[in-house]
């Protein structure tokens, strides 16, 4: 597991249920937060890319230990936890410190909100062709005769569970959406993020 959330890609319909299972996860989190202003998400940028430098590190501490399913409302959270204890825990809170932060705990907790509003934003980009996608796949899945009603059924539930989810990713604040706005270009120069 990488530190670093993966790229963004919107191309199939099993990445964006993930994605959007993480929106609806960090709804009730955003709700309560502070406002992130430009200098905050500028300081976590800012750790993020030198973080990228030290991600070899956390690769081979993860590697050693158990995997387990991600929390996907504390996403960054959830996987620096996993370094507690370890020397590269303490260098990164370090880091976070030096640029700003309280602790490694609220540099994580941002991060999430970061995160979470930058995929709703991408998501909200793709929203017509996502829901044409699972509208189209919803009709092969009926009319292919190797399924078996009870497969249908499922996949139908799935389908239709995403379109839903869809609708309501739009509950992320829209206040963190607009923050990061400005930043979107540095966010994906930061983590290697290329657009399809």
């Amino acid at each position: 597991m990488h530190i670093i959330p993966p790229h963004f890609h919107y191309s199939h319909a099993r990445q964006l249920s993930v994605m959007l299972a993480l929106i609806l996860s960090l709804m009730s989190f955003n709700a309560h937060a502070e406002k992130l202003t430009d200098n905050t998400i500028r300081a976590f940028i800012k750790t993020l890319e030198k973080v990228q430098a030290m991600e070899s590190e956390f690769e081979e501490v993860v590697d050693q230990q158990s995997t387990r399913a991600p929390d996907l409302s504390r996403i960054l959270s959830s996987s620096i936890e996993e370094l507690e204890g370890e020397e590269v825990y303490d260098r990164l809170e370090n880091l976070v410190q030096d640029n700003g932060f309280s602790d490694i705990s609220e540099w994580a907790a941002t991060g999430d909100r970061i995160y979470g509003a930058w995929i709703a934003l991408e998501i909200s980009n793709q929203s017509p062709k996502f829901r044409e996608e699972m509208e189209n796949m919803l009709a092969e899945v009926e009319k292919n005769p190797h399924i078996t009603a009870e497969q249908k059924a499922l996949m139908r539930d799935s389908i239709k569970t995403s379109i839903s989810q869809m609708q309501q990713a739009t509950d992320i604040p829209s206040a963190d959406i607009e923050a990061i706005k400005p930043h979107l270009q540095a966010l994906r120069t930061a983590t290697d993020y290329e657009e399809d």
